[in-house]
């Protein structure tokens, strides 16, 4: 039996077989920390596992599905058996869906608000608690800068940025005198499979904005945290679309990024199976034009 005393500090990634979770790990390792990797792939967390060793870190895996109901109790049980406590919460799980709301999968849908906030919010609110005791470590969430504005055809994962941010910046404020830091990440788009998963890749918003690299984002995230910041904002596009967002008002941002965010030939979010232009907008048209 372990003696509570024994116990060592680890940094958590959740979200470590890929994309942003995956270079975080990384960039920790070269602290020589121990790193616990949690995710649902054990080919991916094993090739995580192997660069994070190559890096000088210590690392642990754990096959893991989020969205199980028990996954937060599962996560501290694993690590009280290697003789571990969450010293740093990294919450870099997510997944975002393209599309009209009332056409994607309700499912699908719904399972953004569990892994996005639910699954995020247990991690977190488990994990505080021991860290405000200890005084010391922290959590950094991964956000976006689509926590600035509501998105028209990506409006759950927009709205499940939005409560990242604001949990993450509450918990900042609440907990900045106890030693603990709570930090918030919010990039553009990211050369990551997300775009792709998402479908956002194919929007025209995607190809505007410039893509970071997931090493760069990684770098300015973990030394925003260290640094005991609130909010990160990596890449000067993300630091104006945030700005921007500040200053214009709904009614001025949000036609342009559903236009922005949807395809010509996309569906008409009215079920008729005709695309946009075949349809509602046609008929928006001639109904503006018979109210004159």
């Amino acid at each position: 039996m372990i003696m509570q005393s024994e116990f060592r500090p680890a940094v958590v990634v959740v979200g470590a077989s890929r994309g942003i979770g995956r270079s975080i790990a990384k960039v920790v390792a070269r602290e020589r920390a121990t790193i616990v990797l949690v995710a649902r792939s054990p080919e991916a967390l094993a090739a995580t596992a192997v660069e994070v060793r190559a890096e000088g870190g210590e690392a642990f895996t754990l096959e893991l599905d989020l969205l199980a109901a028990d996954a937060s109790a599962h996560l501290q049980d694993f690590l009280s058996a290697k003789g571990l406590f969450c010293d740093v919460l990294v919450n870099s799980a997510g997944y975002g869906l393209r599309g009209s709301a009332t056409l994607l999968p309700v499912d699908d849908q719904l399972g953004i608000i569990d892994l996005n906030i639910r699954a995020l919010s247990d991690l977190t609110l488990r994990f505080l608690p021991g860290m405000a005791a200890r005084g010391r470590g922290g959590v950094l969430n991964l956000g976006s800068i689509a926590g600035f504005t509501p998105g028209p055809n990506m409006a759950l994962y927009y709205a499940s940025k939005a409560f990242v941010r604001f949990f993450s910046e509450a918990l900042h404020q609440e907990l900045r005198r106890t030693g603990v830091t709570v930090t918030c990440v919010a990039p553009g788009p990211v050369s990551t499979e997300f775009l792709e998963k998402s479908g956002a890749g194919r929007a025209q918003l995607f190809k505007i904005l410039p893509k970071l690299n997931s090493d760069y984002v990684a770098e300015r995230a973990w030394r925003g945290f260290k640094s005991g910041r609130r909010l990160v904002v990596p890449g000067i596009s993300a630091k104006l679309v945030a700005l921007a967002a500040a200053l214009l008002p709904s009614a001025a941002t949000l036609p342009l990024i559903g236009r922005l965010q949807r395809r010509s030939g996309d569906p008409c979010p009215c079920g008729s199976g005709k695309t946009f232009n075949e349809c509602c907008r046609i008929r928006r048209r001639g109904i503006d034009a018979g109210s004159g």
